[in-house]
């Protein structure tokens, strides 16, 4: 049977209420009383009820976060950052899936508001008027982590997209490359798609490098899009020296295409792309790759959750993380042979 707390308050010869400021971890209970409470509590096995205790405080001290790609190992590594702090603010944390899928986002985000979740992260998509729509039934704070909304009405920790695609295209352009191609994502993700494909048109513009159309595939982000687009370069009768993957795991796709065409990397075509992966250092040639501060991004939005959760002082409501050039082997001067 189901050990409640009458059971506890009656083994410990204490009301209800005191067993209650025991489990909640109330002081105003002498440490004797206590020691009894936590011995009868011990002696029956008994587990608070989680749900009765969120009624009692209006406080589930759970928080929802929603992951556009669980396969995705971006997320993987910024869902660790979010649950650390978590743990260290005694959070819970219901983590939900959305298969890249608008409808299930918005799905996901209903749900998790009717469970009363104490905040909501919504991690890494394309925030749309529905998206908005959806968050706007409740009045529990919500954060984006990896994105931002278009008109800055949420709280959010990202990165300058746009500026770290312009870093990545100009480490080419300094190595003397001037045909540069760009795998780009989806253009209607302004957060991100878009912001990247305008990084890699802004540093070509500054270097005085003439935009061409035909140099621009989009994809999807993932490994697939990338061998498809760069088998389309490689079609090309003039082919580019260099290529700008969006993300990495497009890039790994555009090496892969490359050298299943007898060719190699950097000494055919230079590569490189924005995210830093784990698989960019293990790949062959080590990928070059603008690296944004996973881990961070999800400590940091968790730590801002917290405090509008808690109703502290936020200072600045939408954070911008340093972003990092890291070089490695996928790169050389267009020059060498």
């Amino acid at each position: 049977m189901t050990v409640t707390i009458y059971d506890v308050a009656r083994e410990a010869g204490v009301s209800m209420a005191t067993v209650s400021r025991v489990v909640n971890n109330n002081p105003n209970v002498k440490p004797q009383t206590r020691k009894k409470v936590y011995e009868a509590i011990e002696r029956l096995g008994y587990r608070p009820n989680a749900v009765a205790r969120g009624l009692a405080s209006k406080k589930t001290t759970t928080v929802g976060v929603v992951i556009p790609d669980i396969s995705n190992s971006i997320f993987a590594e910024i869902a660790r950052g979010i649950e650390d702090i978590a743990n260290m603010y005694h959070y819970n944390i219901i983590l939900c899936n959305a298969d890249k899928r608008k409808d299930k986002e918005i799905r996901v985000i209903n749900t998790l508001l009717e469970k009363q979740v104490d905040g909501l992260l919504f991690m890494g998509g394309t925030v749309t008027d529905e998206h908005i729509q959806a968050f706007q039934t409740s009045a529990v704070p919500i954060v984006l982590c990896a994105t931002r909304d278009e008109n800055g009405i949420y709280p959010s920790v990202d990165i300058d997209h746009e500026a770290a695609a312009f870093d990545a295209v100009n480490t080419l352009i300094r190595h003397g490359h001037r045909d540069i191609a760009m795998i780009s994502g989806t253009l209607q993700d302004p957060a991100n798609g878009y912001a990247r494909f305008q990084g890699y048109k802004r540093a070509l513009e500054a270097a005085g490098i003439e935009y061409q159309e035909d140099l621009v595939r989009i994809g999807n982000y993932r490994y697939e899009s990338g061998v498809e687009a760069m088998k389309y370069f490689l079609g090309l009768k003039k082919k580019p020296t260099a290529i700008f993957a969006a993300t990495d795991e497009m890039a790994i796709g555009a090496i892969h295409s490359i050298q299943d065409e007898g060719l190699k990397v950097p000494d055919d075509f230079s590569i490189i792309s924005v995210d830093n992966i784990r698989m960019a250092s293990m790949v062959r040639p080590q990928l070059t790759t603008v690296a944004q501060p996973m881990y961070d991004l999800g400590a940091v939005a968790m730590r801002l959750l917290t405090k509008l959760m808690k109703k502290e002082n936020v200072d600045n409501p939408r954070v911008i993380l340093p972003h990092e050039t890291i070089l490695r082997l996928s790169v050389s001067h267009v020059n060498e042979e």
